[in-house]
């Protein structure tokens, strides 16, 4: 399989790796039947998303795009953060191959899901800002 050098630099190097103690919104995606896993922990500040790490088990596409993910979001406002879109994360890291997209997927997912968890222990209801989060097609096929 055909990588770009971005895929292998956020692969072998990944940014904001690890998990923030206290954060105000957490979300997991993913399953062991795909096998990969994405957690993705956020500490917000007014508005804006101060800090982003996450945990990712699975291939190296799907560490990469959460490296990039988080790397897309961190600093930004909310709202930039709710207008990610796995296309962006791909065009970001030039592309990935295929069967990957996935992955891509998984990273937007991961984001959505930390703010529904962030809005939901705010006490607002999730689906209103966050719309429902899209679940990764490759990983509920049976």
């Amino acid at each position: 399989m055909n990588y770009s050098e971005k895929v292998m630099d956020h692969f072998t190097n990944p940014r904001n790796v690890g998990e923030i103690e206290n954060a105000d919104g957490v979300g997991e995606v993913g399953n062991a039947k795909c096998g990969d896993i994405m957690k993705m922990y956020l500490k917000i500040d007014g508005d804006t998303i101060s800090d982003v790490k996450f945990k990712t088990f699975g291939c190296g596409a799907a560490i990469a795009t959460s490296s990039m993910a988080t790397e897309m979001i961190k600093g930004k406002t909310i709202d930039d953060a709710l207008k990610l879109t796995n296309k962006a994360v791909m065009e970001a890291l030039d592309g990935l191959p295929p069967v990957k997209v996935h992955c891509s997927v998984l990273a937007e997912e991961a984001v959505k899901a930390a703010l529904t968890d962030y809005y939901t222990k705010q006490g607002v209801d999730a689906k209103l800002i966050v719309g429902d989060v899209p679940s990764c097609e490759e990983c509920t096929k049976e």
